[in-house]
């Protein structure tokens, strides 16, 4: 996007540097096709309250292309967008880059090019802010990256899954990744440990999931004749006298779609606090585990500028890796 207006004001924003109360044109990139103006103002302007915009929206202070525009309006490239003068809520929520928390991210980074970044989320983490968190993993990775003019979670990892995560950093790469989930292109395998003997004759689980949303905010998910599609299948990796290694492969991508199918089936994943055993855990708390054991263990996409087939693989972290050891002694 390029920021102009009469004293070249930039969308360059700092709590030291409070963004200026005058107006700004901005000319809309072609990556930025297709967007809706709403939401294109609401990166823009971080820190604007959602109802301010749709304020501004509605009493025609926004214009593209010096016409006033609906919400709903997608953007083209080469769009010229008039943005009223807004006060920004100072950035000092933005993590410093200079965080430990922050800095060890990098090392987590398994691939990375001009339009996405995958990462070996660990376990622990949560892929955004809120919910009482400071900032997630998204907001650390644009802290780290400072000059990306866009990032984007592609899709998401429970809290205490580890593993495979996308990033875009480019809105035509969201777009084409999205499409590719939409569309069942993506492969996602999953590696769960779980209570007891998987039937070697168990290839799936299909049930339907209900999403429950209690006062307190948590999410609760359960098999519901009422819920939406879910399938997910399996192949068992390695067997355990009291627990089964085994690889899920999501087909559709519900909330804890994983944890409810293998509780469903009869064997939680260890660990879950969710929707575990409380005797399994207690088990494998024993041989030193102490975190969810379910880890995203490989993505294949089609990258999305050269459209070839390309896999993406995150080890094990250590705890889990020990886990296995003292389990197959």
């Amino acid at each position: 996007m390029k920021p102009s207006n009469a004293s070249d004001v930039s969308n360059n924003q700092s709590s030291s540097n409070p963004a200026p109360l005058t107006v700004q044109f901005v000319e809309a990139d072609p990556d930025q096709a297709g967007q809706r103006i709403d939401n294109f103002l609401r990166t823009f302007l971080k820190g604007v309250p959602k109802s301010m915009i749709y304020r501004i929206l509605r009493k025609g202070e926004v214009r593209v292309n010096k016409k006033r525009v609906k919400p709903e309006y997608k953007l083209a490239g080469g769009d010229v967008i008039r943005i009223p003068p807004v006060r920004v809520s100072d950035a000092a929520e933005t993590p410093s880059p200079k965080l430990a928390k922050i800095a060890s991210l990098e090392q987590h980074i398994l691939f990375e090019d001009s339009h996405l970044i995958v990462f070996n989320k660990p376990s622990g983490i949560a892929v955004h802010g809120g919910s009482g968190l400071s900032f997630g993993l998204i907001e650390g990775l644009r802290a780290l990256r400072p000059d990306a003019k866009f990032m984007e979670l592609v899709h998401r990892l429970d809290r205490d899954t580890s593993g495979c995560i996308l990033i875009a950093k480019k809105r035509s790469a969201l777009r084409h990744m999205h499409e590719q989930l939409r569309n069942g292109q993506m492969d996602k395998r999953y590696q769960a440990l779980v209570a007891g003997q998987w039937p070697a004759n168990r290839f799936k689980v299909k049930a339907p999931l209900l999403k429950n949303i209690l006062q307190s905010g948590e999410r609760l998910v359960s098999v519901n004749e009422q819920g939406k599609p879910s399938e997910t299948r399996y192949r068992i990796l390695q067997q355990f006298d009291d627990a089964t290694l085994v690889e899920a492969s999501p087909i559709t991508g519900r909330t804890h779609q994983i944890r409810v199918h293998c509780l469903h089936a009869g064997h939680p994943i260890a660990c879950d606090d969710k929707y575990g055993d409380s005797e399994f855990d207690k088990t494998m708390k024993s041989r030193g585990l102490n975190r969810l054991f379910l880890h995203a263990a490989s993505l294949r996409l089609m990258h999305p500028k050269t459209e070839e087939q390309v896999t993406f693989t995150a080890p094990l972290d250590e705890q889990l890796t020990q886990t296995l050891a003292s389990l197959a002694q």
